[in-house]
């Protein structure tokens, strides 16, 4: 209920001194305390000797593991000045509802960051999740999940606002000629007919079986590094009993991008540059599979935005755009089997041990089966 530009100027206010005053203090190792720690800071409109004035109801800002999320920013090659630069410093973009989840979402004017309202269960999930996240991100930069780089709420009026900071998958600067959310089930995974009256869909599973049965060829190397990026991934979304999240694929078609342009007559090639500031240093798909920033290395993605590439059946150069989406909305599934437990100890039925893995082997085998091809 509270209007989007008071979250904006709240989130904005937040972010600015909480980052700001991190970055104050000296850099160490995380220790396992960091996970938990919640840190609060009161802004009201008058302003105090710790925050400045502003033209919004008081409200309260709350960082949640503000070393923790401190680290994971290095780890991806975000300086905090940049990180402030893009969340505080242009407005931020509200997006037009891409899920059904409910959530709010906001870009940053660069394009570098997706800011999602995530509800309480979710923010708590992804709490709790943190250590293994860490844990995992220490020994495998390279990965398709979520980049989380920020978990924070709002409180104002006896409501709490609780958004998460993530990786952008599919820059606005790029066309996307197709848009994917895949999970490797096809019961009922069809766009609606709602869905495909918008000017750009969202397709699932069916769609992509019917519509590019000979999927998307990428050169060896590349396969290759996808498989075993996306076979970690599903590894560690299994080990956390992780279920129900989705592949977003964005596609980016060259050939079909120039005929566009050509028959426009060339009018629009200025105005599709990357706004300034968009540098396309981080959580790019390529970087996703290769990790070469998160050693301090810049990939050249200056004509690729940091696409992988690809051809489609047709011999098209194609640009892809992916990501691991929707890992947190699992806290339904860890209260079914709570419910579900005495009856499984009883009788004896292990499918909650299953599930999951049986959730992750399909989507590994739907990926690099019918998806990505060699």
């Amino acid at each position: 209920q509270t209007t989007s530009s008071t979250l904006k100027g709240a989130i904005q206010l937040g972010i600015g001194y909480t980052v700001g005053n991190l970055s104050s203090k000296p850099e160490r190792d995380v220790l396992m305390q960091d996970f938990y720690v919640v840190e609060s800071i009161f802004f009201p409109s008058e302003g105090s000797n710790l925050t400045p004035a502003h033209h919004y109801a008081d409200f309260r800002f709350k960082t949640y593991a503000p070393v923790a999320f401190r680290y994971f920013r290095e780890l991806f090659g975000i300086r905090p000045d940049d990180y402030l630069y893009s969340l505080c410093n242009e407005p931020l973009i509200e997006l037009s509802n891409p899920g059904a989840s409910g959530s709010l979402f906001y870009v940053t004017s660069d394009d570098e960051f997706i800011i999602k309202t995530v509800m309480h269960k979710e923010a708590e999930f992804l709490q709790k999740l943190l250590p293994g996240y860490y844990m995992n991100l220490n020994q495998n930069p390279r990965t398709l999940l979520p980049k989380f780089y920020g978990l924070y709420c709002v409180q104002s009026g006896g409501k709490n606002i609780r958004v998460v900071v993530m990786n952008n998958i599919l820059p606005r600067v790029v066309k996307m000629h197709l848009k994917f959310d895949l999970k490797g089930s096809t019961y009922k995974r069809r766009a609606s007919k709602k869905e495909k009256e918008k000017s750009s869909p969202t397709y699932k599973d069916l769609d992509f079986i019917q519509d590019m049965p000979e999927g998307l060829m990428l050169d060896a190397d590349t396969f290759s590094a996808l498989v075993k990026t996306l076979q970690r991934d599903c590894l560690v979304l299994e080990s956390f009993k992780i279920m129900d999240y989705s592949l977003l694929l964005g596609v980016h078609n060259i050939d079909q991008q120039e005929r566009e342009r050509q028959s426009e007559g060339d009018h629009s090639t200025s105005d599709e540059k990357r706004p300034v500031g968009q540098k396309a240093l981080y959580s790019t798909a390529m970087e996703s599979i290769q990790g070469g920033a998160a050693r301090g290395e810049s990939i050249d993605t200056d004509d690729t935005m940091g696409g992988i590439p690809a051809v489609n059946g047709k011999g098209e150069r194609l640009l892809l755009h992916v990501g691991i989406i929707d890992i947190l909305q699992s806290y339904r599934f860890i209260k079914k089997l709570e419910h579900t437990w005495k009856a499984l100890v009883h009788d004896g039925d292990t499918v909650s041990v299953h599930r999951p893995s049986f959730y992750a082997e399909r989507f590994f085998k739907f990926m690099t089966n019918t998806v990505f091809r060699k």
